[in-house]
């Protein structure tokens, strides 16, 4: 079926439809990892979000019941140039098509992907429309500009509704749920942690209630400036115990020491982003995906620690007194080598 993208600035890419019909409206960000693809489809860091692969070829070892991030599928569309019809991997149950309708995801195909990530990378991400249903620009572009107007809380519709424990004999932890994924628990679980999933709406008394060692404060989706809530939870909760914040979490916690945050022109979405160390000097090839990075100048009393080696975002920082870090990617992502699970080691044998 033909399909067509329609990005807000005006320009568009026809090509053709897989997975589910209809349209979906969505900001387009593209990702530069070679592998990985049910990961990213399965990260709610990814909820609102239409995401295109810069690797021409996706899908080709299918889709398997191990791999997901998640319970559900979290992107809004999905864009590729191609995507293979025949996947062959011994643990493949379900071919790409298939998996996508399932989930209800449109995609889209056959499209010059490198010239789309070009103007992304010139203009910046944007909002876009994919349909299989309308080809006509200007009625697509008034019906983008009338659903860039809804908003949505991308948090709480990724967040657990209800707390979840993950019995274990070693240090217990609350684990704010902000689109955690199943990567960080699986690693809590290996170093046996009694892990305490609450909802992004818990409150100072539902984290002290686990009467944790240690608190975690996941990544998601969208701007962390709309968290208020949530910031002011974790003012109340530093110096009280220590808090580890990754990805969004890592920006939540910079604004609840009184920094702030900016958004990057094209954000930073793939499996093989470098950021250095500043205290050891050695690099991590990491995993990322976030629109949004903590400024530089931060508070008084703040440490950085990590940078980004392609653009010197800030990657990571701590607390001089209080027992408070963040760092920006995912410790040990499913998708590369556990070559930065260093740091949710480092602050496990510190609690």
């Amino acid at each position: 079926m033909k399909s067509v993208l329609v990005l807000e600035d005006g320009t568009y890419y026809p090509g053709l439809g897989f997975g589910a019909g209809g349209e979906t409206i969505g900001e387009v960000v593209f990702n530069t990892s070679m592998t990985g693809y049910q990961e990213i489809i399965t990260d709610p860091s990814y909820r609102g979000q239409i995401v295109t692969m810069t690797y021409p070829l996706i899908g080709n070892s299918g889709f398997n019941e191990e791999d997901s991030e998640s319970d559900s599928a979290h992107v809004q569309g999905f864009i590729v140039k191609e995507i293979c019809d025949h996947p062959n991997n011994w643990r493949c149950s379900i071919g790409g098509d298939e998996y996508f309708k399932m989930h209800n995801i449109i995609g889209l195909k056959g499209i010059d992907t490198r010239a789309l990530v070009r103007h992304i990378c010139s203009n910046g991400s944007m909002f876009g429309i994919i349909s299989t249903e309308c080809g006509n620009v200007d009625v697509l572009l008034d019906r983008l500009r009338d659903g860039m107007q809804k908003r949505r809380s991308l948090v709480m519709e990724v967040t657990a509704k209800e707390p979840v424990r993950i019995k274990g004999q070693g240090k217990r932890i609350s684990l704010l749920d902000l689109g955690v994924k199943k990567t960080l628990t699986k690693l809590l679980r290996r170093y046996d942690c009694d892990i305490h999933i609450l909802p992004a709406s818990s409150t100072y008394e539902d984290v002290l209630a686990c009467s944790p060692d240690g608190v975690i404060i996941s990544g998601g989706p969208g701007d962390p400036r709309e968290l208020g809530e949530q910031r002011l939870l974790l003012e109340k909760l530093m110096g009280e115990m220590p808090i580890l914040g990754i990805g969004l979490g890592h920006q939540l916690l910079g604004l609840a020491l009184g920094g702030t945050v900016f958004k990057l022109k094209y954000g930073h979405h793939g499996a093989n982003l470098p950021v250095k160390d500043l205290t050891t000097g050695k690099c991590y090839i990491t995993s990322q995906s976030h629109n949004y990075a903590l400024d530089a100048d931060m508070a008084d009393g703040v440490e950085i620690t990590r940078i980004n080696v392609n653009d010197n975002t800030v990657e990571g920082f701590r607390h001089g007194k209080l027992s408070v870090t963040g760092v920006q990617y995912c410790p040990g992502p499913a998708d590369h080598p556990q070559d930065s699970a260093c740091v949710l080691e480092d602050f496990l044998k510190a609690l």
